[in-house]
């Protein structure tokens, strides 16, 4: 459960595993983009990103990607929960900082 009335408090340690765990998703893709994101953001998450994040998590995994590849802004989403879901300020402010992630170069170990 995340506690809305502090928003702007880091996650603690046990919020941000379970956060992490939440995160865990069917397609490849989704996952290592949200792993770059947890890479670059997991120190400075607040509550209110928290929240946003699961918003997101609340979507089928390929309108998740289709909102982290800029294929669909959230407002072309064809369902009303997954609208819904995607246009919370939380989950556009962490859409952006996931969007931000996906662009950034790609480390390729061979």
């Amino acid at each position: 459960m995340i506690d809305m009335e502090a928003p702007d408090v880091l996650l603690d340690e046990r919020a941000l595993s379970k956060l992490k765990w939440r995160c865990r998703r069917g397609l490849l893709e989704n996952d290592l983009l949200i792993e770059k994101f947890f890479s670059r953001h997991e120190a400075t998450l607040s509550v209110r990103q928290a929240k946003g994040l699961n918003d997101l998590m609340d979507l089928s995994d390929n309108d998740l990607l289709d909102l982290l590849l800029k294929r669909r802004e959230p407002d072309q989403l064809p369902d009303a929960d997954a609208l819904a879901s995607a246009s919370t300020s939380e989950a556009l402010e962490v859409l952006n900082l996931l969007r931000t992630a996906a662009a950034g170069p790609v480390a390729v170990s061979i």
